[in-house]
């Protein structure tokens, strides 16, 4: 065993006891995620991975190592793991950052040739000048559960994984008094809920789906949640970012020092700087890594969940269109979602082969059977929404949406008391009150070793225009063999359509070619960004390939995957 090997194993003993510490998981959902994990696992039947160590490109293995040792030397030899291990999937709270957990690729094709674990701001800055030393690739991630839209892989296989995570988790401040907080990129929604619950402050945080990942990480990457707060992004407050030649930089009000050399007291309260406003090139990006964040927080207040539920497929566009007004006009309280019936279905935790039999989607009349069995009982789309106010506030923006939605046959609505205790409903009731929960997982029981990919399309908010991309989606999963169930975030100008695919490479390369699609006045947006790049990034060390910006290094030499490469068996230049 070469020393490399000998040091991975040892390290790899700690990484397990790390993992149960990662995961996070708050007492009161214990038993939940325990749960959630044996039906995972007892769904697969895929074999583990042979142990294969990827180099990063231009290195040979006498070379990664003598890089790798260097490293070791700077930042503790135990922070700097190398990838020759077996690979395994985990789950969402024992996620691998070693590759794409839910890997659309053969497993052992998108992944790092080692993970370095930074403990601080000043350590990010040492792997940054190590890597434009070594001219190796470095993909930071930060707990590495995007897993819908992206997960912990390299785009460059043999890439080293920055994990930010597991050392730097800390909280740096919540201010009750200013309601807003700073957090490192290892602080979960639950971490973050936790201690705003243990300080007994009467503070929310908006929370997306499932509460394991990153509150930084999902801000930068553009997440929503479904309070009033429900843009992430929009509700940070100040960054610090180490750039891609290991120089440090603050945005806002940060930039601008404190006494004595302490952090301005502003810096959480304001978010603009002198000058252009810079953080958005720091979101979907790979032009700096955040080490800091700070974000507004919500304070409690009364609300009240609901859901109505409509009979017809072809509602659709007209739900849609009873929704723009009352998005508009701010009668609607946060981000409501629409949802097609097969998620009533697959969110109960029951396994497709319970309700269909062969490979193939279901049909309608089976939908339509399942459906009868549940609790709203047969219907098309299910709208979940919150109210946000007083008793008497509450009450009249609950008559003005009844109202709204009445001029489509055979609507009904419901509150959680209507239905069981294990409804969704209440999960929205918690959710939607800024409580993070893990019940969205349960999906992934739907089929055997299944997965999840995100596409997300953008429509005004118009039925006709929402009806198209429905059309489009629909004949796309009919094409491909596959259940649809979309999840609809509709707000008063536009709305995502968020369909969800598991095994689906054609049907996404079909659909998304995304970089390449804001293709304006001959490609001018990614021309702009490979200009920053280039400028921002000259050794083209920095996540090359994120968000689809490639640095001149690798541009245009074939790592990026059109159209046609649909069996995926090819990643990096075709030779």
């Amino acid at each position: 065993m070469s020393p490399i090997a000998a040091k991975a194993f040892v390290v790899c003993i700690a990484l397990t006891d790390f993992k149960k510490y990662a995961s996070g998981v708050p007492d009161r959902l214990a038993t939940e995620a325990s749960t959630a994990r044996s039906r995972l696992y007892n769904d697969r039947t895929l074999p583990s991975s042979q142990p294969r160590l990827r180099l990063p490109p231009g290195l040979s293995e006498s070379g990664f190592e003598v890089a790798v040792k260097d490293l070791q030397q700077s930042i503790g030899s135990g922070n700097v793991v190398i990838n020759d291990q077996p690979l395994q999937d985990g789950w969402y709270l024992e996620h691998p950052n070693t590759h794409d957990a839910f890997h659309v690729v053969e497993q052992e094709e998108l992944v790092c040739s080692a993970v370095v674990y930074p403990g601080s701001t000043e350590e990010v800055q040492t792997v940054v000048r190590w890597a434009n030393e070594h001219l190796v690739p470095i993909y930071p991630i930060s707990v590495g559960r995007n897993v819908g839209y992206g997960g912990a892989a390299p785009r460059v296989p043999g890439g080293v994984v920055l994990d930010l995570g597991k050392r730097m988790h800390s909280i740096l401040n919540i201010d009750g008094e200013n309601a807003s907080c700073m957090v490192e990129p290892g602080v979960t929604y639950f971490a973050l809920y936790e201690e705003i619950l243990r300080r007994n402050l009467p503070l929310w945080i908006d929370c997306p789906d499932l509460g394991g990942g990153s509150v930084l990480g999902n801000a930068i990457d553009r997440g929503v949640g479904y309070t009033p707060a429900g843009d992430h992004f929009a509700n940070h407050c100040g960054m610090e970012i180490v750039l891609p030649s290991g120089e440090l930089l603050r945005t806002g009000m940060g930039a601008l020092p404190g006494k004595d050399g302490a952090d301005n007291p502003t810096w959480q309260s304001f978010q603009n700087n002198f000058g252009p406003k810079i953080d958005g090139i720091f979101s979907q990006s790979n032009f700096g890594i955040v080490t800091k964040m700070g974000f507004w927080l919500l304070h409690d207040m009364p609300h009240q969940s609901y859901c109505f539920t409509f009979a017809k497929d072809e509602d659709f566009p007209h739900i849609v269109d009873a929704i723009r007004p009352l998005a508009q006009k701010g009668v609607l309280g946060n981000i409501p979602q629409l949802r097609y019936i097969v998620q009533e279905l697959n969110v109960t935790g029951r396994r497709k082969s319970t309700f269909h039999s062969g490979n193939g989607p279901m049909t309608r009349e089976e939908i339509r059977n399942a459906a009868k069995e549940l609790p709203l009982g047969d219907c098309s789309w299910i709208f979940y929404g919150t109210q946000y106010g007083d008793e008497a506030a509450i009450e009249r923006q609950l008559d003005t949406i009844k109202k709204a939605f009445s001029s489509i046959p055979g609507t009904k609505f419901w509150l959680p008391q209507d239905v069981p205790e294990d409804h969704y409903l209440h999960s929205r009731v918690q959710l939607c009150s800024g409580v993070p929960i893990l019940r969205e997982l349960d999906w992934l029981n739907w089929l055997p070793n299944a997965a999840h990919l995100f596409f997300s399309p953008i429509t005004p908010t118009r039925g006709k225009d929402a009806q198209k991309i429905h059309d489009i989606i629909v004949a796309g999963h009919k094409k491909y063999g596959f259940d649809i169930f979309p999840t609809l975030c509709i707000a008063g100008r536009e709305m995502h359509y968020i369909a969800n695919k598991r095994r689906a490479v054609a049907l996404l390369r079909e659909l998304d070619q995304v970089a390449r699609t804001y293709s304006w006045n001959d490609q001018a947006l990614l021309k702009f960004n490979e200009t920053m790049k280039d400028a921002l990034d000259p050794n083209r060390i920095l996540a090359p390939g994120r968000c689809g910006i490639w640095p001149k290094r690798f541009r245009d030499r074939g790592w990026e995957l059109g159209v046609r490469d649909v069996d995926m068996k090819v990643i990096g230049p075709r030779l």
